[in-house]
């Protein structure tokens, strides 16, 4: 009786020791994977800013789209105070 109980110890010990080590590689992953997404997630927003330029007319790009002759646009005179 006293070595099946040694025996079950033991296959237990060994069983949470496997348990143990695959957790702590898990964690491990789990820590790369989020590290991954966060370099992704940096590069989607970067792009999306940069898309948002690209559509987005340049202040001078638009002024002479609105003077219509494809001159620059005169600037606007200050009021005065």
């Amino acid at each position: 009786m006293r070595r099946q109980l040694e025996e079950r110890l033991r296959q237990l010990k060994a069983e949470l020791q496997s348990g143990q080590q695959m957790l702590a590689e898990l964690e491990t992953k789990q820590t790369s994977v989020r590290e991954t997404m966060l370099r992704i997630s940096g590069a989607i927003q970067v792009l999306e800013e940069e898309l948002t330029k690209v559509n987005e007319p340049a202040p001078h790009e638009a002024a002479n789209k609105a003077a219509g002759d494809g001159q620059p646009a005169s600037p606007t005179p200050l009021s005065r105070r």
